[in-house]
């Protein structure tokens, strides 16, 4: 009996069991840590809180307040040297190998502590067991997995003590930010690792998280599907969730001719998409124009130049810099359809000023598009008059 354990389960009910259990740690982990405690995307009841904030010091050893605080710091400084696990700044191979040696040295900022644990559990069990007995929790579970399992228990222990550096701390804050696709050119390198999210909980959408950091559900696009979303939509129904956030849905009204404040405040809510929707409908087609027309002298500049004229500028390396710069010197239709796409990117800041501001600033981007005689820049500012913030 020593052999299997109580349970006496075969090899494949072991694995089994061991996948259950790891996944049960990695939806703790996103919609607990993440989407709820982090970010604040939903409430959660009191009983299904509890339950993940036990079971990831138990299985993880995860304490509540380091992981929300190191996460809200690496979402305050990303991409910078401030942020505690950068691969664009530490390198991906640091990040992927040394993931939880980066986290585990974060931990021990008080002053990130301080500085980003607002909102995080300060309760009795939380300073007197969790946080003073840290590790007392795995290695109660390294003693009832061999209880239950035998030998073999020790093997699946080492499996879960694997899993969230390797997943969590390696895979999202590693590959997260340097390979995959990208539906958002947000202002860091976050990429979406796979549109079908179940292995790591819905976390593979990083790029539309940091999109949309504050939106409990990470897909976007029809194609993508977040685990984690349907596990929400599942509490939700069973009332152990409630009052959930999601990112701004972009509304367009076909009978709309003018562009009012009404349309200014949705395009400025949901510019992200607008931008995605630039790179689609206007640099697409005319790169694709421009470089049919091009001799083969310009023909080479083309390569990549879809890719390198949607890109956040400051993301570009020095070699894609340097054909931006020569594509745009050398192709007047492209220059400005390069300008018009920046001078878009500043509307948007204008949406902290008053509704005004905004309105006039978009009116005139517009007029300006329409002037351009491009035609995929004409529809494209006559798309943007159908924005609207009201429910149809």
């Amino acid at each position: 009996m020593f052999q299997q354990g109580l349970l006496e389960l075969t090899g494949w009910q072991t694995l089994g069991y061991a996948l259950v259990l790891t996944h049960i740690s990695i939806v703790a982990v996103t919609i607990y840590l993440h989407r709820c405690m982090a970010h604040r995307a939903m409430d959660m009841h009191p009983i299904l809180s509890h339950f993940f904030r036990f079971w990831i010091w138990f299985t993880t050893s995860t304490i509540t307040k380091e992981w929300v605080s190191i996460h809200r710091k690496h979402h305050a400084k990303c991409e910078t040297e401030d942020d505690p696990h950068s691969p664009v700044v530490k390198g991906l191979k640091t990040v992927l190998l040394n993931g939880a040696e980066l986290y585990k040295t974060e931990s021990e900022n008080e002053e990130t502590l301080s500085r980003y644990s607002r909102g995080c559990p300060e309760d009795w069990i939380e300073h007197n067991l969790y946080q003073r007995h840290k590790y007392l929790g795995i290695y109660t579970l390294l003693a009832l997995q061999i209880l239950l399992l035998g030998p073999i228990g020790i093997t699946v222990w080492a499996v879960q003590m694997l899993w969230m550096p390797v997943h969590a701390a390696g895979i999202i804050n590693g590959v997260g930010h340097a390979l995959g696709y990208r539906n958002f050119e947000c202002s860091d390198a976050a990429t979406n690792i796979s549109p079908i999210a179940i292995w790591i909980g819905g976390e593979e959408l990083h790029n539309n998280h940091h999109t949309y950091p504050n939106s409990a559900k990470l897909s976007v696009k029809k194609w993508e599907f977040d685990i984690g979303w349907m596990y929400i939509r599942m509490f939700q129904t069973l009332g152990l969730i409630k009052n959930i956030r999601q990112g701004p849905v972009a509304r367009l009204d076909t009978n709309k001719q003018t562009l009012d404040h009404d349309a200014a405040i949705a395009a400025a809510n949901n510019r992200f998409q607008i931008m995605a929707k630039f790179r689609r409908h206007v640099i697409a087609p005319m790169v694709k124009k421009e470089r049919a027309l091009a001799d083969e002298k310009i023909a080479p500049l083309f390569k990549r130049a879809k890719r390198i004229l949607a890109r956040e500028e400051t993301l570009l390396n020095d070699h894609y810099r340097e054909q931006l710069s020569e594509l745009v010197h050398n192709n007047e239709v492209i220059k400005t359809v390069y300008h018009m796409k920046q001078e878009l990117q500043a509307v948007w800041q204008k949406r902290t000023a008053s509704r005004e501001e905004l309105l006039q600033a978009l009116q005139d981007w517009c007029h300006r598009a329409e002037a351009t005689g491009i035609r995929a820049l004409q529809e494209f500012a006559d798309n943007l008059k159908q924005y609207s913030t009201k429910m149809a």
